[in-house]
């Protein structure tokens, strides 16, 4: 009851429609007398409409005024107070499609069909981008000269000769590493 509760918006429009007992309905679950003397003449110029079904309300939620919907909470409150045991099943589906149902701010955020095209927008941008730059790369500037592996071999040499960093680095004693050389 504490989920339902919780579930419902108490917005100024469905208090107003809580205290409008003209447009409160009746359980869906009540018996022929009930429904009879709902629909005595002096009931019928207040309000002549039909309970709504808690049977399928998965179907029904969407296409609901906000009033209706706040007399589905009322019907569904005061079907929960009785034991659990004597509620039907549509009744139990109901009660939670209204407290954990995928509406209002549970509703999923994309629809069925939405990954096929978010997958080929995907794809199409990662093209997109393949494409630039493979483009980009055809008119690029040719590498620098300081790039080709003769000149980094010739700056090791020069680091040799200059003895640069003697301990640890290039000119050290048993030194194995590239050194400048970083091309292929």
């Amino acid at each position: 009851m504490n989920a339902l509760r919780l579930a419902r918006t108490a917005t100024p429009a469905l208090k107003s429609a809580l205290n409008n007992t003209a447009s409160r309905r009746t359980l869906a679950t009540a018996t022929l007398e009930h429904a009879a003397s709902a629909s005595s003449p002096a009931t019928q110029g207040r309000a002549a409409s039909a309970p709504i079904p808690l049977s399928n309300i998965e179907a029904q939620w969407a296409r609901l005024s906000a009033e209706e919907k706040v007399s589905v909470h009322e019907q569904l409150e005061v079907l929960q107070q009785k034991d659990w045991k004597e509620l039907s099943l549509d009744e139990k589906k109901a009660a939670y499609y209204v407290a954990f149902g995928p509406h209002g701010p549970r509703t999923p955020s994309s629809q069925p069909g939405d990954n096929v095209k978010i997958l080929a927008a995907t794809a199409g941008l990662v093209g997109a981008a393949g494409v630039l730059y493979f483009v980009l790369k055809q008119f690029a500037q040719p590498l620098p000269k300081t790039m080709t592996k003769e000149w980094q071999e010739a700056s090791n040499e020069r680091a040799i000769e200059a003895k640069i960093n003697p301990i640890t680095g290039i000119s050290s004693e048993g030194y194995t590493g590239k050194g400048f050389v970083q091309s292929k």
